[in-house]
């Protein structure tokens, strides 16, 4: 159902850290353009926690009206508050996304158990297609396996986990208990090792700058093209790790920014990247022939 390429999309604010919406539309056209199959809005990239509920209503809408079901919108909906998410992910379904991408709750740091009630309620609340979001980097705790598969058997409307642990390992113990989930990659660098033991995609975070790379890298692979694939993968490779020698979204903002597909404004705690950082990141660009 989400299988392919989605961007994990940017928020473009202006200099009065105000939602840009001329910027929105310029980078949505982009993702449409490159073929992505589609897009994740207000998520970790979009910098979601920093969204007045306002904010939010008014991103999701924009995407829906603009995109016109050309592509899927996987709304980003999690929280570390159940009901709070339980009405973040009941409006992205009435205004008419695809499905919503729930985070495990962050600072809480709940036990499997909260994990597996959690879910539940929220599943429960909606009737669209619900994606786990597994990212104990940033969340401090980790959906454990056997509690995907406990998810999964009492909620028939969650297809898919975003994977986001790092761990090859843990995605393919996910795999191998519930075969039928669609596991989905949530770091660009692990894309196509996942691919391989069987995983359906990305969302992708250098797809905001790249779509048509991670599209082409994606689809070579699916269709057998595997040398193809395995260059593109390494041509991307220094791009991939560039994004993240600070915290995402901070590099591939600033990217976006030097590219100019959109200012790079960041909202606080967010800053401007390190000097040192931003040189490096300048150099890698410049080294991948994109920067003008």
């Amino acid at each position: 159902m989400f299988s392919g390429v989605y961007t994990a999309l940017l928020t473009p604010f202006n200099n009065k850290n105000e939602i840009d919406f001329h910027a929105l539309d310029k980078l949505l056209e982009l993702q449409l353009m490159s073929g992505v199959d589609g897009i994740v809005p207000c998520g970790t990239t979009g910098e979601s926690v920093t969204l007045t509920i306002e904010e939010y209503k008014s991103i999701i809408n924009f995407c829906v009206k603009k995109i016109q079901r050309k592509i899927k919108i996987l709304a980003g909906t999690g929280s570390n508050c159940t009901e709070h998410t339980i009405q973040l992910t009941q409006f992205a379904e009435e205004a008419g996304c695809d499905g919503a991408l729930v985070v495990a709750p962050y600072y809480n740091k709940p036990t499997q158990t909260g994990l597996y009630l959690h879910f539940k309620k929220i599943a429960n609340s909606v009737k669209f297609p619900i994606v786990l979001y597994n990212i104990a980097g940033r969340t401090s705790i980790n959906i454990e396996p056997a509690t995907i598969q406990k998810i999964c058997k009492t909620c028939q409307n969650v297809i898919g986990v975003k994977e986001a642990s790092g761990s090859l390992k843990q995605m393919g113990n996910i795999k191998s208990l519930i075969q039928e989930l669609e596991v989905i990659s949530g770091d660009d660098i692990l894309t196509l090792p996942l691919l391989a033991i069987g995983g359906v995609g990305v969302i992708s975070v250098v797809s905001n700058i790249v779509p048509t790379e991670i599209v082409n890298l994606v689809h070579n692979f699916n269709k057998g093209n595997i040398k193809d694939a395995m260059k593109l993968h390494y041509k991307l490779l220094p791009l991939m790790e560039a994004m993240f020698i600070e915290t995402n979204p901070i590099p591939v903002k600033t990217a976006a920014g030097l590219l100019h597909i959109c200012e790079s404004y960041l909202r606080l705690p967010m800053c401007s990247m390190e000097q040192d950082n931003k040189k490096k990141l300048i150099q890698t660009l410049d080294s991948y022939g994109i920067l003008k």
